[in-house]
């Protein structure tokens, strides 16, 4: 699975585990920028969830020293003993993705996602679980699946057979937890803001939605309170938006809310979005209406 883009190359969208300090987040942007080969085309950092996602594409020697670089500059800074953020995570560099762009085909991102994962933990000692199309194991194909228990519990998770690292040392880092590497075809990340604080509205609407429990194919959903902005919100991630739109998990929500009395505030996008996802969608209903068009991947690639 690919975008539509004039050369071979790849995407990588590590998300780091700081969302609140601009000197760090900085630090992290400088590093990946000094890398020779790569664009960074996107930045954002979330307070409440204490996170902050980068997009950047290049070739895989570029992409491979790029995330090296940003291990470095992220690890000295971020200590998960002191965090505490509305998003799941079990590393100071939380997540790693490799997707495919142009003619690059998914087991090319799958291999890089192997070499990368074994470099950071042999650099580094942060111990790697492997995920999506890079995992060899099938039941750690799913992110979520790697984070239940969060930092907090990897030591327990570490103790078991089963709960073993791909690479690196069997128990956590002592400050940056762990890291899951892998390989994926585009994702989604958007929130949907609730017009109330009550955060059991925003587990059910999401219990409602995301796949696991029943709801739509394609979607993962946490239910999330945030406390500088005073709301409750549906944080997801759309895994396939061609099996299940935008527009579909948006009526499925306000449903789901109007069946409980609570009204929509608006949504957020978080990072780019392929512009087939935006097809024949109001950006109106979505709670969108001042969607910026250098958001759209392929804007910002052809920039």
């Amino acid at each position: 699975m690919c975008y539509n883009c004039r050369v071979s190359s790849i995407e990588c969208i590590p998300n780091v585990s700081e969302g609140r300090r601009a000197d760090v987040i900085a630090i992290v942007v400088a590093a990946i920028r000094a890398v020779p080969g790569i664009r960074l085309l996107d930045q954002s950092a979330d307070a409440d969830h204490h996170r902050s996602v980068f997009t950047m594409v290049g070739d895989a020697t570029a992409l491979k020293a790029a995330v090296l670089e940003l291990f470095a500059a992220a690890i000295p800074m971020i200590d998960l003993r002191r965090h505490r953020g509305a998003h799941p995570r079990i590393g100071a560099v939380d997540v790693v993705p490799f997707v495919p762009l142009g003619d690059t085909p998914l087991a090319a991102c799958a291999a890089l996602a192997r070499e990368v994962g074994r470099a950071v933990a042999d650099r580094f000692g942060v111990p790697v679980y492997l995920y999506e199309a890079a995992a060899d194991d099938p039941d750690r194909r799913r992110l979520e699946e790697l984070r239940r228990g969060q930092f907090e519990r990897l030591s327990e998770r570490m103790d078991d057979a089963a709960g073993r690292p791909d690479f690196g040392p069997s128990a956590p880092h002592p400050s940056a937890g762990a890291c899951a590497v892998g390989a994926r075809g585009p994702l989604i990340a958007w929130n949907v803001n609730l017009a109330t604080p009550d955060h059991d509205a925003a587990r059910e609407i999401a219990r409602q939605v995301r796949e696991s429990t029943g709801g739509l194919p394609c979607v993962k959903a946490l239910g999330v309170w945030l406390a500088d902005r005073h709301v409750a919100q549906v944080s997801m991630n759309l895994t396939d938006y061609r099996t299940t739109s935008l527009a579909t998990v948006m009526a499925r929500i306000r449903a789901e809310a109007a069946r409980l009395g609570v009204g929509i505030a608006g949504s957020e996008l978080i990072g780019l979005i392929p512009e087939g996802a935006l097809e024949a969608v109001d950006l109106d209903q979505l709670g969108l209406p001042r969607f910026p068009d250098d958001q759209i991947l392929e804007r910002r690639l052809e920039g």
